[in-house]
């Protein structure tokens, strides 16, 4: 019997497991293309500075010609202090246009593409020690880029996957939305 190591699924509490980490990679702060791979529903507990509210937390694939895809973890917190930020995200993957009122798409959010500018964060972490990790500064709004809207362009994107010459093969990596 042959069994695909590859395939992801829920791990039980006797399995045996045996990748290793991956090496964690610090991007140069900067202007990078995204994708969002992931969106999950969450609830913020509330702080000092901030409420209790509904939160998303994302996973945004930063794409770096020098370092490859990266995951970076970024949370939106659903509370008329961050509406700004809110809408900033949005404008970001095309949604959102500046001066218009906007009914927040979330469905339409995993699969989405656009541009950021990234940030060095530095933090102490739960052991005292000084560290590093990257953070979203802000997004850029497609009408400042003067790109097409997502849906447009991911059309034009399909077109060019499809293979170009007898024998070409499209490279995998990809995902399809809901898949996580």
């Amino acid at each position: 019997m042959t069994t695909q190591n590859n395939i992801e699924r829920e791990l039980g509490w006797e399995d045996t497991i045996q990748k290793d980490g991956g090496d964690f990679i610090l991007l140069p702060a900067g202007d990078y293309d995204f994708t969002v791979t992931k969106f999950e529903r969450g609830r913020f507990a509330g702080s000092a500075k901030m409420p209790a509210c509904n939160q998303a937390k994302l996973e945004i694939t930063v794409h770096s010609p020098e370092h490859g895809d990266v995951v970076v973890f970024h949370n939106l917190f659903l509370h008329t202090k961050t509406e700004g930020l809110l809408s900033n995200f949005f404008a970001g993957i095309g949604q959102k246009k500046k001066g218009e009122p906007l009914r927040m798409n979330w469905s339409a959010v995993v699969g989405a593409r656009g541009r950021l500018k990234l940030e060095i964060n530095k933090f102490k972490g739960n052991d005292g020690q000084d560290k590093t990790n990257n953070q979203v500064k802000s997004f850029y709004s497609y009408e400042e880029l003067n790109q097409q809207p997502p849906q447009q362009q991911y059309n034009q994107q399909q077109q060019y996957n499809q293979a170009p010459f007898p024998g070409a093969q499209q490279q995998g990596g990809g995902f399809t939305p809901g898949q996580f």
